[in-house]
């Protein structure tokens, strides 16, 4: 790594940091083939522009008390003493201890906050609460809660998502790609924890030029990059799994399908097979039925399923088909194709869930612990499905399904965030906020004033990733990075670890929460117990802490030889079982068809969401991620704004669509749904499906502009407009990729954005 400036990681790329006057400098690290553009947000954090500079609290929560407000999101917030607040926050701890029990309180996280393996928001604040007694905690994640949930049931985990065949199996041994979802660029740019070298798309490139041929299965052209010369189908949203059995089906009658890996590696198959025959419900599944369903020709798909036949085949589901309603299916349905094909285990076959999702997917996974911050047993014990939140503060006691499970959603009464930002993750914002105003109490982090800051009644304000110092490590990565604090905090600012510590010591549990350490030595004792623990044991000979400071980095040993995901259960599916009831591949689970759900019954159908286009809202939206930040953060920072269009967030739209409602190119628009609406930046694109339109996340949820404009969020947060209901009772998960829109012209002057102000 140059020796130059002070070592630094993010989510998005390892780098150097110069600080300067106005602000820092950024460059990326030399060893990165495809540095990120999310790097030039980076300098924005180290300006006081949006910051919580000092700790504040509503008013209301001040002055009267805890309890359901509806005044939270909109009342003015006090600055106040740290020592002051941390009193009164320990207090309320106390009661709410006291009076009700751990199942009153909300460890809320989500560890994007740092890439740093201290300073990780998640496990610090889940640290804290087990040396309380325990907090409820979510479960799961937005982004593949379905694969969490369904993959163990099928496949007997959650390897197609952990480690699923390497890409450089992809990139030697694959003649076809059947990308669902795509393999986006933009997305392969970040990975958990860190990346120092951005290698997917080079893969991509390498596996084209020895003559693999791809297929892109999205409404978006651009969710494969166009020098990989993918064949488009431009399929309706949602229909993923009608495309994939018709495809199926394909098979079956053609009898390609390959029937001794079905009896030697799948359970069910009977029942499956005589599905796509119509023994559910009397339809044959084939290419004319999927035809209007999807918008794909039948000739088409019947050629495609044959075309998987005649070479090596991966089919790979992105995280974002699965998240949407009855998620499950597609995923599923991926599954029984590539079992059908019958190359579930050999070099560069099979099937994948979430190549391209993150940069780390595919690539090398180390088999021993990083440096790791203890968190201590949970004595708790208590989980919600992570895309539950809302319901759980909003029907405290009422019952619900998951996973086979029924359980009652706890009484929540204090919620603790940090980390995250639910008001950028969660959908129908306008049913959060109703959610956040019935808690008692709400306690934030936050170094900017999200609206997540600006719905609590308690902001402590937070330092970023560039006032502290850490070790930056990935799973998927070949670098620890020793990351400097590349300049003091701002303001009054302080880090989870020392905010949380002020609390503990006011609760009795200080000494366990801390240890006597510091941040800082808490950092050199992680690093040095992984040095001559598992690092040790795994052969890796580590520097000195010291010696690594001023190193900037150590590389770790190259990547393993060649991973092809369930290789050994191939070779000898009896002496390595699946950890499923059957210990094979489960085209039909007796245990899912037990629970009796019909919205995931036993094996993949096409099952059609309750939501379709009408003549109020006739488009399909897609909302997925954005490609100029990571989610919602740093969207002040120089590559997100220079993606806005009419300083709003972008909304594509075919030029069809465009023309039908008057709308040009540049213009702001207002998009509507049955839960809210918003105001967004058009552009007229060919990229985007006729009948679809395209915002991504991530845009701050503002709607004080939002009632200028007589609209829900006056900046594009796309989450105003998105669903807040589980994809089934399997899962529970996150559905927020769809839904249906109208779109129209903004009328007027648009309002000033007020997000990135300090709050009153």
């Amino acid at each position: 790594m140059s020796t130059t400036g002070i070592p630094h990681s993010s989510h998005w790329g390892a780098f150097r940091a110069d600080p300067t006057a106005d602000g820092v400098r950024v460059r990326a690290h030399p060893d990165d083939p495809a540095p990120s553009a999310l790097l030039r947000n980076v300098a924005v954090a180290a300006t006081p522009t949006a910051r919580v500079l000092r700790p504040h609290v509503r008013r209301g929560w001040w002055e009267d008390g805890p309890g359901p407000d509806e005044r939270r999101g909109r009342d003015e917030f006090l600055p106040v003493e740290w020592d002051e607040l941390l009193d009164r926050v320990a207090g309320e701890y106390a009661r709410v201890l006291g009076e009700h029990g751990p199942r009153a309180v909300y460890a809320g996280s989500y560890g994007w906050a740092s890439a740093g393996r201290f300073h990780h928001s998640q496990s610090q604040l889940h640290r804290f609460s087990h040396c309380l007694g325990g907090a409820v905690r979510s479960t799961w994640t937005y982004s593949h809660n379905v694969g969490e949930v369904l993959m163990p049931r099928v496949v007997g985990s959650q390897e197609p998502l952990i480690s699923p065949t390497a890409w450089t199996s992809v990139e030697a041994a694959t003649d076809l790609v059947i990308a669902l979802g795509g393999l986006p660029a933009k997305n392969s740019e970040v990975a958990s924890g860190g990346i120092t070298r951005h290698e997917v798309a080079g893969r991509l490139r390498s596996a084209r030029a020895r003559g693999a041929e791809f297929v892109l299965v999205s409404p978006l052209r651009d969710d494969l990059a166009a020098e990989l010369d993918a064949d488009w189908f431009a399929v309706v949203p949602g229909s993923d799994a009608a495309l994939l059995l018709a495809m199926c089906h394909v098979l079956l009658t053609d009898g390609s399908f390959d029937a001794g890996f079905l009896e030697r590696f799948t359970a069910g198959s009977e029942e499956f097979l005589a599905s796509l025959r119509g023994a559910d419900d009397g339809v044959e599944k084939t290419p004319e039925w999927a035809e209007p369903l999807t918008g794909i020709a039948a000739g088409r798909i019947r050629d495609l399923a044959r075309r998987a036949v005649r070479g090596r085949t991966m089919i790979t589901v992105s995280w974002s088909v699965a998240r949407t309603r009855f998620g499950e299916q597609p995923l599923w349905a991926a599954v029984a194709l590539a079992a059908m094909i019958g190359q579930i285990g050999l070099p560069g076959g099979g099937f994948g869930h979430g190549y391209a999702s993150t940069g780390g997917v595919g690539k090398r996974a180390g088999t021993y612990p990083l440096p790791t911050f203890p968190q201590f047993a949970d004595p708790l014990r208590v989980r919600i499905p992570v895309a539950r939140i809302a319901d759980a503060l909003l029907h405290p006691g009422e019952p619900y399904e998951v996973d086979g499970r029924h359980e009652t959603y706890p009484h929540l009464r204090l919620v603790h965030w940090a980390g995250g930002n639910p008001f950028h993750h969660h959908q129908d914002l306008q049913r959060l906020q109703r959610a956040f105003r019935a808690a008692e109490t709400i306690v934030v982090h936050e170094p900017f004033w999200t609206s997540t800051a600006r719905h609590a009644d308690v902001v402590f304000a937070a330092t970023t990733t560039l006032e502290r110092e850490d070790v930056g490590a990935a799973r998927y990565d070949d670098r620890l990075i020793a990351m400097g604090r590349v300049h003091e905090p701002l303001g009054e600012a302080r880090d989870d670890y020392e905010v949380l510590s002020g609390l503990a010591h006011r609760l009795g549990a200080g000494e366990r929460f801390t240890e006597g350490r510091t941040a800082g030595e808490w950092v050199e004792h992680l690093y040095e117990e992984w040095r001559t623990g598992p690092a040790a044991r795994a052969g890796i000979t580590a520097p000195p802490h010291a010696e690594f400071l001023a190193a900037g980095e150590f590389r770790l040993p190259p990547e393993p030889r060649e991973k092809v995901m369930f290789a050994s259960f191939r070779a000898d599916p009896d002496r390595f079982p699946l950890r499923t009831p059957s210990g094979r591949i489960e085209l039909h689970s007796e245990t899912i068809a037990g629970f009796g759900y019909d919205d995931c019954p036993g094996h993949p159908v096409w099952l059609a969401p309750e939501e379709q286009p009408d003549e109020e809202f006739p488009l399909r939206l897609v909302a997925n991620n954005p490609a100029t930040r990571l989610h919602s953060q740093l969207d002040h920072g120089a590559t997100s704004q220079a993606g806005k269009v009419a300083g709003r967030e972008p909304v594509r739209m075919h030029a069809r669509d465009a023309a039908a409602r008057g709308l040009a190119d540049g213009q702001v628009v207002v998009l509507r749904s049955r839960r809210g609406s918003c105001l967004g930046g058009l552009v007229v694109s060919d990229a985007v499906r006729e009948g679809v339109v395209q915002m991504s996340t991530g845009s701050w949820f503002d709607p004080v502009a939002g009632a200028a404009a007589g609209v829900t969020c006056g900046y594009g947060n796309v989450n105003v407009l998105t669903r807040d209901v589980g994809s089934s009772r399997l899962s529970q998960a996150c559905t927020g990729q769809h839904a249906t829109v109208q779109v129209s012209a903004f009328e007027g002057v648009p309002p000033r954005v007020t997000i990135f102000d300090q709050p009153a």
